[in-house]
């Protein structure tokens, strides 16, 4: 994430934070004896925010690798384009 843009990083923030606020929510419902049709439909806002964040990170750190991989990897911790393929499909 340190070569990411900044306003790829304000979108990819304003998804986290909307996801924390959707977690909030599914907490606050469960704790509340909340009826399933409202847990479930925050979860899946949650699962959605999440997905979308996390695909923003990964493509962003790919283009980044891929673009400069000798650089990438040396500003990324070692991150290579296989690490990075690795963890994308970790999220799947």
């Amino acid at each position: 994430m340190r070569t990411a843009d900044e306003a790829t990083r304000k979108r990819i923030l304003n998804r986290l934070k909307r996801a924390r606020g959707q977690l909030d929510a599914v907490i606050n419902a469960v704790e509340t004896d909340g009826s399933c049709r409202e847990v479930v439909t925050q979860l899946s806002a949650v699962s959605t925010a999440l997905d979308r964040a996390g695909f923003a990170i990964v493509s962003t750190a790919m283009q980044y690798c891929i673009a400069d991989p000798e650089k990438a990897s040396k500003e990324e911790d070692g991150l290579s384009v296989e690490e990075l393929e690795k963890l994308f499909l970790s999220l799947s």
